[in-house]
């Protein structure tokens, strides 16, 4: 990108802060940040927004790394967890309380979001899934555990058009034009 894309404005807002925001507005909670690359200047993208804060010192290296860092920092009581990548701009408010209610009315130990062929964040992750998560190391927040425990998953379909994120400067002109 030439510069960093969680700092890039969508609607007036930085796009990790509409993610965050939007985390927060669908309930879920607590909601944690991994910080990495000029982490300084997303913790202050995001004051006055009640987050919890964690450094990716290899945040260079595979997406598991962010992943692992997420999951350590959360409260032993904490029985799930939703993933969610800031760069996907479309997910909504609804998308990430549909992920939760899926949960809440089902005991599956992963809800899965479906777009066309593609799974892809929000996913929800129970507790009993977060060893293998925390084995894993790779690309993809935790594809190989969702592949491993897929005819168990809940699935939510969603349109082919929300898993557009922003990764190139054409991306993102599109996305503001």
């Amino acid at each position: 990108m030439g510069r960093n894309k969680m700092l890039l404005e969508v609607d007036g807002e930085p796009i990790v802060r509409r993610t965050v925001r939007r985390a927060l507005e669908s309930g879920l909670s607590p909601v944690v940040v991994v910080l990495g690359h000029e982490g300084a200047r997303v913790r202050q993208s995001l004051a006055g927004l009640a987050c919890t804060f964690v450094e990716n010192p290899d945040f260079t290296g595979p997406t598991s790394g962010s992943l692992h860092a997420a999951l350590r920092a959360l409260d032993p009581a904490t029985d799930a967890a939703v993933i969610l990548l800031a760069d996907m701009v479309y997910i909504s408010t609804e998308m990430l309380r549909a992920v939760q209610e899926m949960a809440e009315y089902s005991a599956a130990p992963l809800v899965v979001s479906r777009y066309g062929d593609v799974t892809a964040p929000p996913l929800l992750f129970r507790r009993a899934l977060w060893p293998e998560l925390l084995a894993w190391h790779g690309e993809g927040c935790g594809k190989a555990v969702v592949q491993a425990h897929r005819a168990e998953a809940e699935l939510l379909d969603w349109p082919v058009e929300a898993l557009r994120d922003i990764d190139t400067p054409a991306d993102y002109e599109e996305l503001t034009r």
